[in-house]
């Protein structure tokens, strides 16, 4: 960066200097984020919150340009790449030592809008069962579409973010979504100390609707809150929406949160509505060229369910639970008409 460019980003920094308590840490997990990273941090620079950036071994010198641009930033550097989600619960059990109610979770493609940090705090002061908010995450390139209005997952076993391509100004209304997307979201420290981080097994994607699951079976809410509005590039490492890392990965996870988190006679329920929605993905991936990924990806969800690793990460069905299955169950039927409307 030049002499001039670098003078006023910390003219930037400098004219938004945080104010007020502190009471977020955000968390940015970072791999071969170079064309991203600066934007993405000079834009936090007047919101309220601690930075923490984790990086996954980068080879690219983003992880130096931290170093060198950003001294207040606090970077946690890992020796190679161990995945979305080991980077963010380093993040998280570095963030302890700040005793911040809450955790910010912020994915290295994005800027944030001025009051981000504060909105999804409001939201979540006003919630006490609140576990998570998320974000509304708009396209980077086309900031009137929406990318990200909270996540649902549904009986196909399919999870889909609300409002994707659609018009920003139709989602500008806070409700109760299923899971909080990871790319742009807060949660509740108290919580997580509760229910746990991120499983690592899933290393990436789904990951997010696993945690939101795991927090609804423990009778917390997770909320949209439209007023913090993160722009987002999206696929800005992995590459486009559909390639064989992600099919592969998504394929996998989506048989392991299944098994993880349904007991046996609620899969047994969803049968009907699970084999169909694999049948529909099948003939999807197959019609991309992907089918090979698709079903090396699923083979791995089943060994991964089955395994040890697997089985120590279900949550455990507890009969007290029963009211909060049967709505979540509700929410699962329901769901797939909102993957047809919203």
């Amino acid at each position: 960066m030049s002499q001039e460019k670098q003078r006023k980003t910390e003219s930037k920094q400098d004219k938004h200097r945080k104010v007020g308590p502190i009471r977020s840490t955000i968390v940015i997990p970072n791999y071969n984020g170079i064309k991203y990273i600066e934007n993405c941090l000079v834009s936090l620079a007047g919101e309220p919150a601690g930075v923490i950036v984790v990086d996954n071994g980068s080879t690219d010198g983003s992880r130096q340009l931290v170093q060198e641009k950003f001294p207040t930033v606090r970077l946690v550097a890992l020796d190679r790449n161990y995945g979305f989600c080991t980077a963010v619960n380093r993040g998280i059990e570095e963030s302890g030592t700040d005793k911040t109610t809450y955790v910010i979770l912020l994915n290295n493609d994005t800027t944030v809008k001025p009051g981000f940090v504060r909105a999804l705090e409001r939201a979540l002061d006003g919630d006490k069962k609140a576990f998570s908010g998320a974000a509304r995450m708009v396209n980077m390139y086309r900031p009137e579409l929406i990318d990200d209005a909270g996540d649902y997952y549904c009986a196909l076993g399919w999870a889909f973010a609300a409002g994707k391509d659609r018009p920003a100004a139709d989602y500008g209304r806070p409700r109760e979504v299923f899971s909080a997307c990871g790319g742009a979201c807060i949660y509740r420290r108290s919580v997580l100390e509760r229910i746990g981080l991120l499983d690592e097994n899933h290393f990436a994607y789904l990951e997010d609707v696993d945690l939101g699951y795991r927090a609804k079976i423990y009778g917390y809410r997770n909320l949209y809150v439209p007023d913090a509005v993160v722009c987002h590039a999206g696929s800005g490492v992995s590459g486009s929406r559909h390639n064989a890392f992600k099919v592969k990965l998504s394929a996998k996870n989506s048989v392991y949160l299944i098994c993880k988190n349904m007991p046996p006679v609620q899969i047994l329920l969803n049968l009907p509505f699970l084999l169909a929605g694999f049948l529909i993905k099948t003939l999807f991936f197959l019609k991309k060229g992907l089918g090979k990924s698709w079903f090396q990806g699923t083979a791995e969800g089943l060994r991964l369910a089955c395994s040890a690793r697997g089985r120590e990460k279900r949550v455990r069905f507890v009969m007290a639970r029963f009211p909060v299955y049967a709505g979540i169950q509700w929410e699962l039927w329901r769901n797939m008409w909102y993957r047809v409307r919203l």
